[in-house]
C-alpha cells in the first residue's frame, strides 16, 4: 500500500479515522469485486483520495457505507467500508497507476525483470491491468485513455530529458493524469462547478507525488543506475523543494474554490497530510512544526514514522534526524546519491507481490509496530505503532487553516 498520503492515526479524531479506513478499505474491495484478488495488490493511499473527494461532495447516505466481514488486514475485525462510484472510480486509477509502476521497472530492468520471461509476463499482468481500468472507467463515464496515455508519453520525456531540461516538463505526464481524475469525481458527485479547481488541485498533487518520488528514489536509482528526474536534469533539492512548497500552497487555494458537503478528512489528507509528505522527503521547514504545534524542530523526533514517505521504494525509517529525503536515506548526507551498503536489496516485482501477499495475509501493516516493505524491503510503521517518539500530537480539524 504506497502512497504520499498516510495520515497517523493518532493525528486523526475517531470519527475522521474510521472513514480514512472505511475508503481504504472500500478500495480494497472494489478491487477484488471488480477485477478479482490479485488486483488488490494495487491498493494504495494516494489512489482512495479520489474516493473521499467523490463522497466529500456529495451528501452521505445511509447506503454509502456497509460493514464488511472479518478480513486478516484488520486482524480479523469487522468494519465499515465505503461504497459506490467513488470507490470503484479509486480502484479504476489505482490499477491503470500500478500498471504504469510495473512498466517502469520493466524498462529499468528492476531485479528478476532483467529477465525476458519475467519482463513479458510483468507486462502482461499491466496490459491486464489497463484494460481492467478501462472496463470500470467506462461504467463511470470515465476514459482511462487519458491515464494511458500520458503512461505512454512519460518513457519518451524521459529519453529526451538532460541537463537543464525543465523538472515540470517531466512531470507533465503525472500532472495531466491526476487532473483527469480529481476532475471526475465532481462528475461523479454531480457537481460540475467543482471540475476546474479539483483538476488544478489534482494537476498539483500529480506534480508533487511526482517530485517526492524522486527525491526518495535518488539514492537507490543512483546505485541502480536507474533514470531519476533530479540527477537527469541536474536539478537541486532546492528547487525541488520549492515546488514541491508551491504544489502543496497551490492545492490548498484550489480546494478553496470547491464546493463540499464535509471536507474535514479532504483538509487533513490534501493540506496537512501533504505538508508532512514534503518534510519526510527534504526535513521540515524551520518554523513548520512549532507552527503545527510540535516544539520546533523534527515534529517526528527522532525517527521517521512513515518510512519512504509510502512509497515502497522510498527512504529508511531507520534514517532519524538525518535522513528525510534520497531513498536510502540513512548515510551521512542523504542527498548525495551515495548507496547506503547495508541497506537491504530491493526486491524484484514478483518477489515484491509475493511478499506483499505474505504481508498482507499476517496482517503487518495493521497489527504490528514494524514491518518490512515487499519491494524496498525498508522498515515501516505499522498501524499499532506509535504516532512519534517525541511530540505532542494534535487535532487537524481544530487549526485555522
Amino acid at each position: 500500500m504506497f502512497g504520499i498520503v498516510r495520515p497517523c492515526a493518532h493525528r486523526l479524531t475517531e470519527g475522521l479515522r474510521t472513514d480514512w479506513m472505511a475508503h481504504l478499505c472500500g478500495l480494497c474491495l472494489a478491487l477484488r469485486a471488480d477485477h478479482g484478488q490479485f488486483a488488490r495488490v494495487a491498493t494504495n493511499y494516494d489512489g482512495l483520495v479520489v474516493s473521499v473527494l467523490t463522497e466529500a461532495q456529495s451528501e452521505r447516505l445511509p447506503e454509502s457505507r456497509r460493514t464488511a466481514g472479518p478480513c486478516p488486514l484488520r486482524g480479523m475485525r469487522t468494519a465499515p467500508v465505503a461504497l459506490g462510484e467513488g470507490a470503484r472510480l479509486a480502484a479504476a486509477v489505482s490499477l491503470v497507476l500500478a500498471s504504469a509502476k510495473v512498466r517502469d521497472h520493466v524498462a529499468d530492468r528492476d531485479g528478476m525483470l532483467a529477465r525476458r520471461p519475467l519482463a513479458a509476463a510483468a507486462r502482461k499482468v499491466a496490459a491486464g491491468w489497463d484494460r481492467a481500468g478501462a472496463r470500470t472507467g467506462s461504467d463511470l463515464g470515465f476514459d482511462t485513455a487519458v491515464l494511458l496515455e500520458a503512461v505512454d508519453r512519460q518513457p519518451g520525456i524521459e529519453a529526451l530529458a538532460g541537463p537543464g531540461t525543465p523538472l515540470l516538463t517531466v512531470t507533465e505526464p503525472t500532472e495531466t493524469a491526476t487532473a483527469a481524475a480529481f476532475a471526475h469525481t465532481a462528475v461523479l458527485a454531480r457537481r460540475p462547478g467543482n471540475a476546474a479547481p479539483l483538476a488544478e488541485a489534482g494537476r498539483l498533487f500529480g506534480r508533487l507525488a511526482h517530485l517526492l518520488d524522486a527525491v526518495e528514489d535518488q539514492s537507490a536509482d543512483a546505485a541502480s543506475g536507474a533514470w531519476n528526474p533530479l540527477t537527469a536534469t541536474g536539478a537541486t533539492r532546492e528547487e525541488a523543494r520549492r515546488l514541491a512548497d508551491d504544489a502543496v500552497r497551490g492545492v490548498k487555494l484550489a480546494l478553496g474554490d470547491v464546493t463540499f458537503t464535509d471536507d474535514r478528512l479532504v483538509h487533513v489528507l490534501l493540506t496537512h497530510e501533504l505538508e508532512r509528505a514534503v518534510d519526510r522527503a527534504f526535513g521540515p521547514h524551520e518554523g513548520r512544526a512549532s507552527a503545527a504545534g510540535h516544539g520546533g524542530g523534527n515534529p517526528y523526533g527522532g525517527g521517521n514514522p512513515f518510512a519512504g514517505g509510502g512509497n515502497p521504494y522510498g527512504g529508511d525509517a531507520g534514517a532519524g534526524a538525518a535522513g528525510h529525503g534520497g531513498g536510502a536515506g540513512s548515510g551521512p548526507n542523504p542527498g548525495d546519491g551515495a548507496p547506503d551498503p547495508d541497506a537491504p536489496r530491493p526486491r524484484g516485482f514478483l518477489a515484491g507481490c509475493a511478499a506483499a501477499l505474505w504481508v498482507g495475509c499476517t496482517c503487518q501493516p495493521c497489527c504490528r509496530s514494524r514491518w518490512e516493505g515487499p519491494w524496498s524491503r525498508k522498515r515501516r510503521r505499522g498501524a499499532k505503532g506509535e504516532c512519534c517518539d517525541a511530540c505532542e500530537c494534535c487535532e487537524c480539524c481544530a487549526c485555522d487553516c
